[in-house]
């Protein structure tokens, strides 16, 4: 049976939270926000005036955003009536397992409990839950900003209900997101492990003074950066091969693949090295104000999103 979304609890008002909670209500949902921060009221109207023009500009109405919103007195009344509930706390099991047994305790027994978590499988924090608990506790990682990068990464954890995964892939979508369910928790899950292993080489190549941190970020958007927004890796790599595709790729390159990856170097990253690069990038950007270049990094993003909207719709 297909559930219906009607009001959603967001748990921690940081930079994803407030970015979850403009994307819910532009959807027409109502959401009540918890957080202990005493400036939870002015954070939230801040961020649905910042998030209305891109999320105008996605097709959605945002005529009465903060009508939809609510500020919740605390974690009980936040959850009390809620159809869905997306956690975004700090990144501590400890935290997660306290404030995930009170979620269960406080919510509803329909709601589904997300929780944002970058790094932790759910399974983690969910020991000491009642089997029918941790059956409806997932992660819906999302990639900031969830407003406007579609990704949620459904990773079910080991007493996650097939029933709760459904639901969870039908809440995503229902509110403009692409979730991909993950077959199995792996710390750091996949986008995260595979920005890492990026952000690794990236630390290493800059650290042996081969470019600095902005030549970097100039070769990764002039390149790769947007290869992969319309092909990933796997496709890029089958298409590279010409006609012969992958398998052509694998024969004719692979012992140089194979060189390549076992000359990938490790960073230092001692005190010395990293007070290096803090100033490296500094140099590089630290001029700009953070709202200045998180405008400049959306606006870039709504016009990729919309060109590969545009391309799609030329496709079909």
């Amino acid at each position: 049976m297909t559930r219906t979304f009607r009001t959603a609890a967001v748990i921690g008002a940081g930079t994803i939270g407030l970015s979850w909670t403009a994307l819910f209500a532009a959807h027409g949902l109502t959401v009540r926000v918890s957080d202990p921060r005493p400036d939870l009221a002015e954070a939230v109207d801040e961020a649905l005036a910042q998030s209305a023009p891109h999320l105008a500009a996605r097709g959605l109405d945002v005529t009465d955003l903060a009508g939809r919103v609510h500020i919740a007195a605390g974690v009980t009344e936040a959850v009390r009536d809620a159809d869905v509930v997306q956690e975004n706390g700090p990144e501590r099991v400890e935290f997660k397992q306290d404030l995930f047994a009170g979620l269960a305790r406080e919510a509803p027994g329909h709601a589904l409990l997300l929780s944002s978590s970058s790094a932790i499988p759910s399974t983690e924090f969910t020991k000491e839950l009642a089997d029918e608990d941790a059956a409806r506790v997932l992660i819906g990682h999302p990639f900031n900003p969830p407003h406007l990068v579609p990704l949620v990464e459904v990773v079910p954890g080991e007493r996650t209900g097939e029933d709760a995964v459904r639901a969870a892939v039908d809440f995503y979508t229902s509110v403009g997101r692409t979730p991909v369910v993950e077959r199995k928790e792996i710390p750091g899950f996949v986008g995260n492990r595979l920005q890492n292993a990026l952000s690794r080489e990236a630390v290493y190549l800059v650290e042996q003074g081969v470019v600095t941190p902005e030549e970097l970020d100039t070769v990764m958007t002039n390149s790769l950066g947007l290869r992969w927004a319309t092909v990933g890796p796997f496709l890029g790599s089958h298409l590279g091969g010409g006609p012969g595709g992958y398998r052509h790729l694998a024969e004719h390159i692979g012992p140089s693949m194979k060189r390549m990856w076992a000359s990938l170097g490790t960073p230092s990253q001692n005190q010395a090295q990293q007070e290096r690069l803090i100033a490296a990038v500094e140099q590089a950007y630290g001029s700009a104000a953070y709202p200045e270049l998180t405008e400049t990094r959306d606006r870039r993003q709504l016009a990729v999103l919309s060109a590969l909207d545009s391309a799609d719709k030329e496709e079909n």
